[in-house]
């Protein structure tokens, strides 16, 4: 997923096409790691990208708008007052190299015209921009390297600027397939061929190196010890092709993307390697494909990364009641015998007569049980026999009332867990930042999450249902999580629309829209398998989901967010797979 030297090239053919002569509009620095320039022409404006971010360090044309921060930081300020106005003349970009210079003609303090540089380096968690004058003296970086975070090379101001340390590889741009054949044959010869292009060709990424041993191995995996003479002069032949794209900036930009959606990789040329197990898309450019691609990345990981932070305050929730509900189980338990301390009392009430004060014990006939058995009652000394009663009678009704407690409790706790589990499995399904802000909304109505928004910021509405269509026509509708579940069953859905829910398993409200049909059975049956599908068990077989009326369906007063009752139903068993042909 790095951006290689090869690909840099096209970028730099891209920006040169457009952006030699423009001159520096503005300067911005919308976070700690990225530089935002525009630039402008007599025909168009531009906006280029400069990232030094670790995971998504590089530099091209962007559409994306970046937020800027209200008070410049001082990297910002300074190219600020060095480039601005200033006219690019030259983007260089030694050998294959991952940096590109950016050659300025600017005017200094004293109007005189000078030479000044923008290096942008791209080189994973060491990448860097560098502003450096004529003489090749740096004036600042945006990350400074002294001696403590490197013995190798310096980056700080006044020091003279130097391209980081070669590496011992052949450059793509001037070496002869027979050179890269040689070398591949001098490697280890049970390293990976895809492996020993990486090693031995300066500027290419691994998907490229990746991508050239597949069409030498006509998709199979080779290694170097396997090569044999055909396969070698393949080596060879797919090497100069690959060199006469480079050297002519002629490849296009295609990226790599899951069935998931997720993006996976790029490169300059068509990629085959994945299979089946990608789809390979053709950017419009170089730099809209880098924009489509780290901004989808970014997406999901922001994602990710939200809903990390949801998926531990829930577990955390939950956990907490889990343990809460143990504990008190265990003490219902305790309270399961508070009928023997009634009986004592009575008992003891029943033969006031035989006993005095001071006794530690007594043995007296039970007249509840048949054959009236003795019973040994414990007695406090201190106490005279009324007391000892009253005493076992007022532990009595605190055991009951304990026992009434935390039956209540229990069940609430339960039905808090039940809701919490709806809202993980709602969580484990979402698909976009709107989910995600839905679930947030709803955690802070219900008091889980604090509300962090201004007074004038809106809360978050709930979205429209999933909308699926039968194989015979009949429109179904599916939940995305709580808010939207009560949206659909109590206000969207009619009387006679039919309501389906997985049964005793957490999952959405699923509706088959009948308009005034009887449903078919194939709808039924569908509408079923997309209820299971939607639900906790949508990798198990022959679900339960139970289906009614929606005029059957209640929610009662109080309760949370999709959380309903519902009678006269029915229950069909279904497989929750064959719920992936029905259209959506």
């Amino acid at each position: 997923m790095a951006l290689d030297g090869a690909f840099l090239r096209h970028i730099k053919g891209e920006l040169e096409a457009s952006l030699l002569g423009a001159r520096v509009d503005k300067v911005h620095q919308p976070n700690r790691e990225e530089l935002l320039i525009a630039f402008r022409t007599r025909e168009a404006a531009y906006k280029v990208l400069f990232s030094a971010r670790a995971n998504s360090a590089r530099v091209h044309f962007t559409a994306i708008p970046l937020e800027n921060p209200k008070q410049p930081p001082m990297l910002c300020m300074l190219l600020r007052k060095k480039l601005q106005g200033a006219r690019l003349t030259a983007i260089r970009q030694p050998e294959l190299e991952r940096l590109l210079h950016f050659d300025f003609d600017a005017i200094n303090e004293l109007g005189d015209h000078v030479t000044l540089t923008l290096t942008m380096e791209v080189m994973g968690r060491y990448s860097n921009i560098i502003l450096s004058d004529e003489n090749g003296k740096i004036i600042d970086a945006l990350k400074r390297v002294d001696a403590e975070m490197s013995s190798q090379r310096l980056v700080l101001p006044g020091l003279s600027y130097r391209l980081p340390p070669p590496q011992d590889k052949l450059c793509p741009l001037s070496a002869t397939s027979q050179q890269v054949v040689e070398s591949l044959k001098a490697l280890p010869r049970d390293m990976e061929l895809s492996k020993g292009y990486l090693s031995v060709l300066q500027g290419l990424s691994p998907i490229v190196c990746r991508e050239l041993a597949h069409q030498v191995g006509r998709g199979r995996e080779l290694t170097v010890k396997t090569l044999d003479e055909e396969q070698l002069f393949r080596a060879g032949f797919f090497f100069q092709q690959l060199k006469e794209t480079i050297q002519q900036a002629s490849g296009r930009p295609y990226m790599a993307v899951s069935p998931q959606g997720k993006p996976m990789d790029f490169a300059f040329m068509d990629i085959h390697q994945y299979g089946s197990s990608a789809v390979v898309k053709e950017g419009e450019s170089f730099s809209a494909l880098l924009d489509d691609f780290y901004r989808e990345r970014d997406k999901q990981e922001r994602m990710r990364v939200r809903e990390q932070d949801l998926l531990r305050l829930l577990s955390t929730h939950s956990e907490r009641l889990s343990r809460k509900i143990g504990f008190q189980r265990g003490e219902l338990e305790q309270c399961a015998g508070r009928d023997s301390l009634r009986v004592a009392g009575d008992l003891i009430s029943a033969h006031m007569y035989q006993l005095e004060k001071g006794q530690e014990w007594v043995d007296l006939p039970n007249f509840y049980e048949e054959g009236s058995p003795l019973v040994h009652i414990k007695l406090d000394p201190a106490l005279t026999p009324s007391q000892n009663a009253q005493k076992y009678y007022k532990e009595y009704r605190k055991a009951k009332t304990a026992e009434e407690k935390l039956t209540e409790q229990i069940d609430l706790a339960g039905k808090e867990l039940e809701y919490l589990e709806s809202v993980l499995d709602a969580l484990a399904r979402a698909e976009t930042e709107r989910d995600l802000s839905e679930i947030r909304a709803e955690l802070q109505e219900q008091g889980y999450l604090k509300r962090l928004r201004s007074k004038k910021e809106k809360p978050a509405a709930a979205g429209a249902p999933m909308k699926f269509t039968t194989s015979d026509g009949f429109t179904v509708l599916v939940g995305r999580n709580n808010r939207q579940n009560d949206r659909l069953t109590l206000k969207t859905a009619n009387n006679n629309d039919i309501w389906f829910h997985t049964k005793n398993i957490p999952g959405s409200h699923t509706v088959l829209v009948t308009e005034g049909r009887k449903p078919t059975e194939t709808a039924m049956e569908e509408a079923a398998q997309l209820a299971a599908q939607h639900s906790r068990a949508k990798d198990s077989a022959q679900v339960p989901v139970d289906y009614t009326q929606i005029r059957n369906v209640s929610k009662p007063q109080g309760a949370k967010p999709g959380m309903v009752i519902y009678v006269n139903y029915k229950t069909l068993y279904v497989t929750p797979e064959r719920a992936e042909s029905i259209g959506g």
